[in-house]
């Protein structure tokens, strides 16, 4: 889950330094109510089965690791992927307090929004693909006997089961989290109307937002329903409904990102807050995934075949581009609600 490895196993920033008060007037120093301090506490605790097991295998533990397993052999990058993923999972609970507490609405925004924009794009693919898979497999379609051969000892099923239920909790409690913050705190920059069409640079780069992400999602829809192109031989043969869950999020994710900078960069009368929405988590989502999928690819080649083809790499890297892209026009956009303001 670390590694690309991972990723085939289960395929199986935004805003400037907004001071507190800049958009809705000076921040209340209220404390959190009761939904509030227990939506803190779920995703503090939804932070626990991740943090237990990375901090186990940094200490040489091998639970949840079958015997066999590549990860047995990854050395000194799984140890590094492993110890940046703690600091990634406690950063949950710094943020949950963030969210919560009266201190964290006097915070600088960038450092909040970067941080909650990372969260989005990492936990989405996993609160839509992983319940999407296990569908696929209650419904009898899951991955055949000789597609888990093929793939080898990897992880035992029950630590994605643990892992991603976590993951799962976790984006839900700060989805509820940060939705209210936000309201509070720049609550004019999503409510009511678009308004003005953004200026022609921000334009321009909305419309290679989405033109790549049309270009990156129709690739990866290709691969979801069983297309091989691209994949080699080995990776191929892996496929399932499984592995077509996720890139059919990948698909989606592209393609809302590029529907919704180009929504914002037009302006018009439509209700800003769902067009900020869908570029919000799909540029998170490609940016994120896409960046974690590249960092995995330049590592050690722990799955089938010879490294990464090229096709999927510049599809991973066509991920981060469009993420980046649909980055910069949500913060023209955010700028411009606030300059209006």
């Amino acid at each position: 889950m670390t590694t690309r490895a991972a990723v085939q196993q289960t395929n199986s920033a935004v805003g400037g330094p907004v001071a507190a008060g800049a958009v809705n007037g000076p921040a209340s120093d209220t404390g959190p109510g009761r939904a509030q301090r227990i939506l803190r506490a779920v995703a503090v605790l939804a932070t626990a089965p991740y943090l237990v097991l990375k901090v186990a295998w940094l200490s040489g533990s091998h639970i949840g690791i079958p015997e066999g397993s590549v990860l047995l052999k990854a050395g000194l990058f799984l140890t590094v992927a492993n110890a940046v993923t703690v600091a990634m999972d406690a950063a949950v609970i710094v943020l949950a307090l963030l969210l919560t507490r009266p201190w964290g609405r006097r915070v600088p925004g960038w450092l909040l929004l970067v941080p909650a924009f990372t969260a989005t794009g990492l936990l989405t693919p996993i609160m839509t693909a992983f319940p999407g898979q296990m569908l696929v497999r209650a419904l009898g379609m899951g991955a055949s006997e000789a597609v888990k051969a093929a793939r080898g000892p990897f992880l035992d099923p029950w630590v994605f089961t643990v892992v991603y239920g976590g993951f799962t909790i976790q984006g839900l409690a700060l989805a509820g989290l940060f939705v209210p913050y936000a309201r509070r705190r720049w609550g004019r920059v999503w409510q009511g109307a678009l308004g003005t069409r953004l200026p022609s640079p921000t334009g321009v780069v909305a419309g290679a937002a989405a033109a790549l992400g049309t270009a990156v999602g129709a690739v990866h829809l290709y691969w979801a329903f069983g297309g091989s192109a691209g994949l080699g031989a080995e990776r191929a043969a892996l496929y399932s409904a499984e592995t077509g869950v996720v890139s059919g999020v990948h698909a989606v994710c592209s393609l809302l990102a590029g529907v919704g900078v180009l929504l914002l960069a037009r302006g018009g009368a439509r209700r800003a807050w769902w067009p900020l929405a869908l570029a919000w988590i799909g540029a998170a989502e490609m940016l994120a995934w896409g960046l974690w999928l590249v960092v995995a690819a330049l590592g050690p080649d722990l799955g089938p075949g010879d490294g990464t083809p090229a096709v999927i790499f510049l599809t991973y890297a066509g991920q981060v581009v469009t993420g980046c892209l649909g980055a910069v026009v949500l913060a023209r956009f955010a700028a411009a609600r606030c300059a209006a303001a």
